[in-house]
């Protein structure tokens, strides 16, 4: 099975979507810190086989404040990378990046960079980064000065907390795009092109109705802007909602990159949700894609059985909804009609374990149930497949 980064929507009105895959990162820097070395491994080797096409290995960051990760060397040095899958990883500092690059290959540069970077929540960055919002803003020229230098032509300009702040509240359009301007304007004064932008959202203050005017913002102030990548988080329920009015929003001359998370694990200790926070659940997000018409590259089957090893690895139920109840059946995956009553979260998963999952189920049936209806969609489906 060959890995796939990227999608398109099949019937041309859709963005070009790329996912990243945050489970390793966002997902194990929020859990346990006595997960072994060799179940993360058997799980990052577990996502690379499902055909994700960008997955984020982990951070190098201080194991004294950020314990989860103090094997990380260890992990990529051990891991077995497949072809054509991007592996990235998160460094906040100079060491951290010096540290990524002894690992290169089998890591690469995140596609995101260059870019320069604001958290528009002063308070979330200070306690994320030990550095406060004005220092991040003194870096700007500095990032555009070695990005010049390097001879690179186009770039990205980033917002981190854009929404909202569990400490200061809601954020407004005007602002954001205050934050955003400031940067585009170093750009372009310094001859560079700016054509991407990175939105992120650690707190979950994501609106469906705020992306979408967010976003319509974007592209009639700037339209040479085509790629749009949004770390949403979804404590509050509405990440995936609103990836989706990204989705309805870019057309098919951009590319919308969304960050996810195998079982939706995620979140960071400084933004006062912990694991609580999470993300879009990855399997949830392909269920998504793939039922609109866009492929993926993804195995859905491989990634629901890789959301539920994760569940094993982390020693808890996680939050995504596939995994549970899988995605809608079609063909020969269609329910049996004499299935018993099915109760529990274990008798659901018949939909990849069959008969198996619910032995000892009620049932009060005493004679098959049969469909004239079913009998005949059957039958089509049996035309239909032998005329092609």
């Amino acid at each position: 099975m060959a890995p796939a980064s990227e999608a398109m929507g099949s019937s041309g009105r859709f963005p070009r979507v790329v996912i990243i895959e945050e489970g390793m990162r966002e997902g194990m820097q929020i859990e346990s810190a006595d997960i072994s070395v060799d179940a993360k491994i058997e799980l990052l080797d577990a996502l690379s086989r499902t055909g994700l096409g960008t997955i984020v290995v982990g951070s190098f960051v201080s194991p004294q404040w950020t314990p989860q990760m103090a094997h990380i060397d260890e992990l990529v040095s051990r891991f077995t990378p497949v072809d054509g899958v991007r592996y990235t990883a998160l460094a906040l500092n100079e060491r951290g990046r010096e540290r990524v690059s002894h690992y290169m290959p089998p890591l690469v540069t995140s596609i995101e960079f260059p870019r320069t970077l604001v958290h528009l929540c002063d308070v979330f960055v200070r306690r994320n980064t030990n550095r406060s919002q004005d220092q991040e803003i003194a870096l700007w020229p500095e990032v555009i000065a070695a990005t010049v230098a390097t001879g690179a032509t186009s770039v990205g300009i980033a917002i981190n907390a854009a929404w909202g702040s569990n400490w200061l509240g809601r954020f407004d359009q005007d602002y954001r795009m205050k934050m955003l301007e400031r940067q585009y304007q170093l750009w372009s004064d310094a001859g560079i092109t700016v054509d991407k932008i990175w939105i992120g959202d650690p707190m979950a203050w994501n609106m469906p109705d705020a992306v979408e005017a967010q976003l319509h913002a974007i592209l009639q102030r700037w339209p040479e802007i085509t790629s749009f990548h949004l770390h949403l988080h979804d404590a509050r329920g509405t990440a995936l909602l609103s990836a989706y009015e990204a989705l309805r929003v870019l057309g098919p001359e951009h590319t919308l990159i969304l960050d996810s998370s195998v079982g939706g694990m995620g979140g960071c200790p400084y933004g006062g949700h912990g694991r609580m926070t999470r993300m879009i659940a990855t399997e949830d997000l392909v269920n998504l894609l793939q039922e609109l018409g866009i492929p993926t590259g993804v195995d859905l089957g491989r990634l629901i059985e890789a959301s539920l090893l994760a569940e094993d690895v982390v020693g808890h139920s996680l939050w995504g909804h596939v995994s549970k109840a899988g995605p809608r059946p079609r063909g020969e995956a269609l329910f049996p009609m004499d299935l018993p009553f099915i109760e529990t979260e274990e008798e659901a998963q018949h939909f990849r374990l069959g008969p198996r999952a619910y032995v000892g189920a009620r049932s009060p049936w005493t004679q098959p149930i049969v469909s004239s209806a079913r009998d005949r969609l059957q039958l089509d489906l049996k035309g239909r497949h032998n005329e092609n």
